[in-house]
């Protein structure tokens, strides 16, 4: 009985190890077979990966790999900074808020309102980094279908009567594209669409470009999703507020009419470049003279309050008789010594109420314009400088095909000059009434016959956009040329009257010195 006893132990014994024998044999079977191909396919394609990134790396510039190696360290410094304490409660806190927006986005948030609202919206854009600011939308969930159309992680969307307030319900845009940017908007606009890319791509695509501004980045998105909802392209530049001019708006408009929108935006961006070098060519003009009236008045100011004082204590010491000339300018260096500060004020506040009367003021920016427009010098500046921009303007309205009427209208709005605001009203008074338009330039002071004469002509050959631009182009030369002439005369005559007024002075000083010097001989 013990001899059977053990001999099952022993065979009992023998199966376990055999079974371990086989289990083991078996795991081993299967990651030859199965296990091990993953682990060997991550070893071959890290091998592969490491050759791609070493033989791509060989075919790369120095900038790019330069390019490349701060994208890693960004990406990097990025992973480090989501690891912080704080920024992860912040992102728990996003994705809680992110959850909250999700589940009112098909109940009030698709609800659509009439006109656009103000919505301010929190989200990661497409480079990682979080950002706060507006969007016009109709509704919440429209603003978060084209936020996320656009790479945005969206995590809060509400407005407000605050952000209403703020920001305006008819008024979107308070600011208004300098022509630097609106020249490089529409050429590049221009040629995208000619190369066949569709226009809420080409706006897409500029918004990068240009999205430095905060206003210009929020003026594209809201045209991009104005198109995205099917609106046309010259309603989405006017619901832009004053960000557009309505001469751009109404050409738009036009070449939708026609079908030549790329050719528009071309023209319009040779308008504008030719309007610009106009406005930096009257600045241009001013400039010097400006720096040195300047330069000027701070030299006298100068000599009256630090240098003729000096002279000043001289005589008292040495009893010198001070007439005349002397005189003047010791009384004149006492007061600015004394009254120096009310003085200064006093020029701010007279400049300051001028700006105003001009700005905010109609009779008092005619009185001031007709005054400059009958000085010297500066009559012919003016007026050639207003002829060009409105024959130009009147010439590419006339070959894009817009009512005259608009016309007349967004003529009146392109210039501050109150004078020839009057002539436009005239024109339109002309155009209903079944007159010439060149009837409301005849016999005008502000007028030159020779323009005069152009309109009629072209009016009455039924080329009035040729003539126009004919117009346009002889008087920028005319314009160019006056500018030129006056820079040049300008110059000396400053620097003269600079040396007249501070010799004066000097002499002023010195004689009293002389006459002292010859009483002690």
């Amino acid at each position: 009985m013990e001899q059977t006893s053990e001999k099952k132990g022993i065979e009992n014994t023998f199966i376990m190890y055999f079974a371990y024998i086989f289990i083991f044999a078996f795991k081993g079977l299967k990651f030859i077979l199965f296990d091990s191909i993953p682990y060997l396919y991550d070893v071959i394609s890290g091998t592969a990966d490491r050759a791609y990134s070493t033989t791509k790396q060989g075919f790369m510039t120095v900038a790019e790999q330069q390019e490349a190696m701060k994208e890693e360290k960004r990406k990097k410094r990025l992973e480090a900074y989501n690891k912080l304490f704080w920024v992860k409660s912040r992102n728990n806190y996003y994705e809680k808020e992110k959850k909250k927006l999700l589940s009112t986005l098909d109940t009030e948030g698709s609800v659509r309102s009439e006109k656009a609202l103000v919505y301010q919206y929190v989200a990661r854009n497409p480079k990682g980094k979080v950002e706060k600011d507006i969007f016009y939308g109709y509704s919440k969930l429209d603003v978060y279908t084209f936020l996320i159309s656009e790479g945005y992680d969206v995590y809060q969307i509400y407005t407000s009567k605050r952000l209403m307030r703020m920001y305006g319900e008819t008024s979107l845009f308070a600011s208004k594209m300098s022509n630097k940017d609106l020249i490089f908007w529409l050429t590049q606009l221009s040629t995208y669409l000619k190369a066949g890319i569709p226009l809420a791509e080409s706006i897409r695509i500029l918004s990068n470009q240009m999205g430095k501004k905060k206003s210009q980045r929020r003026v594209f998105q809201a045209i991009t999703y104005e198109l995205t909802n099917g609106e046309i392209f010259s309603k989405c530049l006017e619901k832009q507020g004053n960000m557009f001019p309505s001469l751009l708006v109404n050409m738009v408009k036009a070449a939708e009419a026609t079908g030549d929108i790329e050719s528009t935006l071309s023209d319009m961006a040779n308008y504008y470049s030719e309007v610009e070098k106009t406005r930096k060519e009257m600045i241009s003009a001013i400039t010097y003279p400006t720096i040195v009236l300047v330069f000027a008045i701070a030299v006298i100011t100068f000599i009256l309050l630090y240098v003729i004082p000096q002279f000043e204590k001289i005589y008292a010491q040495s009893s010198a008789s001070v007439t005349g000339i002397t005189k003047v300018v010791l009384n004149a260096s006492s007061f600015l010594k004394l009254n120096g500060l009310y003085v200064l004020l006093a020029v701010a506040v007279i400049i300051l109420i001028l700006i105003m009367l001009y700005k905010y003021i109609k009779a008092a920016r005619r009185f001031m314009q007709v005054i400059f427009m009958h000085t010297p010098f500066l009559k012919n500046v003016i007026i050639y400088n207003e002829l060009t921009i409105f024959t130009k303007t009147f010439a590419s309205l006339l070959r894009n095909n817009v009512f005259i009427t608009t016309s007349v209208e967004i003529l009146s709005k392109i210039t501050n000059n109150e004078i020839y605001k009057e002539i436009m009203i005239k024109t339109i008074n002309n155009i209903i009434e079944g007159r010439k338009i060149s009837d409301a330039f005849k016999n005008h002071w502000a007028v030159p016959e020779v323009a005069y004469y152009m309109i009629v002509t072209g009016e009455s050959t039924g080329e009035l956009d040729v003539m126009m631009q004919t117009v346009s182009d002889y008087y920028a030369e005319e314009h160019r040329s006056i500018i030129n002439g006056l820079k040049s005369f300008i110059e000396p005559v400053m620097i003269a009257g600079l040396a007249i007024v501070v010799g004066t002075i000097i002499l002023a000083v010195v004689i009293p010195m002389f006459n002292l010097m010859g009483s002690v001989g």
